[in-house]
């Protein structure tokens, strides 16, 4: 971000959407810019990234899913997504194709600033911190970067965090409105949210996801956080 406004791109295909939004964010002080369709959208991702990407789930050609999986390619830039869809099973494909994210149309103008507040606040550490290792995890919170055995793990901003709560509370029972609030900063939510962005860093972190040794499921409660990989 620099020592400039925060950058959001903004990208809906509803033109009344799309014009309160960009009004509303750049009176809150950020950088806009807008994209009707998910063509010119990727080309201006390819070549230049936002702080944060704001992207309406169903557009027409190239979907926010398409954006979404195009960006988690190459970054951890995050992706709040916009979805008129309120089903749970929709929500969690949104999540599973990589957004840190969502808010279900019809939303608050006030909401969606305040999911993008948080976004901004993750990727910028309020002071620097040494880096430290619990078991076979190495945090490096300034530059936010996390290794394990010594090989370094390709992570979003969203599994970062929660990566980073595990490993500050190692063998300890983890509920999932707990990791709600702590992670998210959610008071209240649907707690699908959790077991997707948990399946997420499974996939990066343990040998075999299937079958977890670091991050293990603790029924009907939540996850406990091994980080030896003990059995």
């Amino acid at each position: 971000m620099g020592g400039g406004r925060a950058r959001v791109m903004v990208v809906e295909d509803d033109a009344a959407v799309r014009t309160v939004v960009g009004d509303y964010l750049r009176a809150a002080g950020y950088d806009v810019s807008l994209y009707s369709e998910g063509v010119s959208a990727r080309e201006a991702l390819r070549a230049d990234l936002p702080d944060v990407l704001v992207v309406d789930r169903m557009l027409p050609g190239v979907t926010g899913d398409d954006l979404c999986r195009e960006v988690r390619r190459s970054s951890d830039l995050p992706v709040i997504m916009l979805t008129a869809l309120g089903a749970v099973e929709q929500r969690i494909r949104g999540l599973e194709r990589g957004a840190d994210d969502y808010v279900t149309k019809p939303f608050a103008l006030k909401e969606l600033r305040l999911r993008v507040d948080a976004q901004l606040r993750r990727r910028t550490p309020a002071s620097p911190a040494d880096a430290f290792t619990v078991g076979d995890f190495r945090i490096d919170p300034g530059r936010r970067r996390a290794w394990r055995g010594g090989e370094e793990i390709a992570l979003t901003s969203r599994e970062y965090e929660l990566l980073l709560y595990c490993v500050q509370h190692p063998d300890q029972v983890l509920a999932r409105d707990d990791l709600l609030g702590e992670v998210w900063g959610w008071s209240f939510g649907d707690t699908s949210t959790v077991t997707v962005h948990v399946r997420r860093l499974r996939e990066k972190v343990e040998p075999e996801p299937r079958y977890p040794v670091y991050l293990r499921t603790e029924w009907g409660v939540g996850y406990r956080f091994t980080p030896r990989g003990d059995a």
